[in-house]
């Protein structure tokens, strides 16, 4: 099992309930592919440096895991079909 951090970036449009359901629905990815989601850390709606779908502003996530190597590709491969994640990268940690 490899340390891995999940930082997204979600619409900033939508409302709580459904963002609370997407960030469920992305830790729900992490322990299908044998992952076990260690921290989440909520930044909040922070200024984007540029423009993203013609949106100024973004909800900020980061999520710390532990998983197995292949579990990152699957993960992205998910949440890159997500309509409301404007931006989203795994890296895995140093141990």
């Amino acid at each position: 099992m490899n340390k891995y951090e999940l930082c997204v970036v979600l619409n900033a449009k939508i409302e709580d309930e459904e963002r609370a359901g997407l960030l469920e629905k992305i830790q729900g990815y992490i322990t299908r592919f044998g992952g076990t989601v260690t921290n989440v850390d909520e930044w909040g709606r922070k200024k984007l440096a540029y423009e993203v779908q013609k949106m100024k502003e973004g909800f900020y996530y980061f999520v710390q895991f532990d998983a197995p190597t292949e579990a990152p590709r699957e993960i992205e491969n998910r949440i890159r079909i997500m309509e409301n994640v404007m931006r989203f990268l795994v890296v895995k940690q140093d141990a």
